[in-house]
């Protein structure tokens, strides 16, 4: 892998730091310009949403970092996340898996035999203020060569433990970097035909939508409706008792599908 890629990409590899996002948060703040990928082998005290840890044994997993610098007013940057959920699906849809994305951002796949829904990718996106601007580190851990056995939790899977093969991580990560930049920039540049356009997909994909589902909330409230749509803010609406809620990911603890 070189150090610089097309149009602008350039990698920074490591064999093992304790998060690709502080890395690259750092980078951001001494002023990395878009297009910076910060990759590691082994990631040994990764975060995901809400403080969660993300670990992976090293070499079993694609994680790495990316340094944005949207052009966008602050109301749309909670999209941010959802083209990066929508960018992952894409590209695994493109390699063959059944992937989905949980609202927001959670990459799924489908079990064929059961029709269970297993958790591929965590995704985190932090926004770091820098003197030149603000800026968005976006943070993707894709599970790629993990057996059973090495599986986080119960919920969880790889692309290894679904397909049988342990694709060549160097070229899906290339195909990841490019599918994300191009999704960002058509949400970026696009203007509201391109955000419709980006809406449209991304609930094409997105698991959640007409699903039962129970958000639970801070203060141990709980939602529990019908996820109908996703509203312009990125918001997930759901259909209550009390019509309809919109929910924003910053405020969820959890989205659960209602058994039965």
């Amino acid at each position: 892998m070189g150090a610089h890629g097309a149009d602008g990409v350039r990698f920074e590899v490591s064999e093992a730091t304790p998060s690709t996002n502080a890395i690259a948060s750092e980078r951001a703040r001494d002023g990395a310009a878009e297009g910076l990928v910060v990759v590691t082998e082994h990631q040994t005290a990764g975060r995901g949403r809400r403080d969660r840890s993300w670990e992976t044994p090293a070499g079993a997993a694609l994680t790495f970092s990316v340094v944005l610098r949207p052009n966008l007013p602050a109301g749309m940057w909670p999209w941010l996340p959802l083209v990066t959920g929508y960018a992952v699906t894409k590209t695994l849809i493109g390699a063959g898996y059944p992937a989905g994305v949980k609202w927001p951002n959670d990459v799924l796949i489908t079990s064929e035999e059961t029709g269970e829904d297993r958790k591929v990718a965590g995704i985190l996106v932090e926004r770091v203020e820098a003197g030149d601007g603000p800026a968005a580190v976006v943070g993707i851990g894709l599970n790629t060569g993990l057996s059973a056995a090495e599986l986080p939790v119960a919920t969880a899977t790889s692309l290894l433990i679904e397909s049988g093969v342990e694709p060549d991580r160097t070229d899906l990560l290339l195909t990841l970097v490019a599918t994300l930049l191009e999704t960002y920039q058509t949400w970026q540049l696009g203007g509201p035909p391109g955000h419709e356009r980006l809406a449209a997909s991304y609930a094409a994909t997105c698991v959640t939508l007409g699903r039962a589902v129970r958000v639970e909330l801070p203060g141990d409230r709980t939602l529990v409706g019908t996820a109908t749509g996703i509203d312009t803010g990125g918001r997930l609406v759901v259909a209550g008792p009390d019509g309809p809620t919109p929910v924003g990911a910053g405020d969820v603890v959890h989205v659960r599908p209602v058994a039965g």
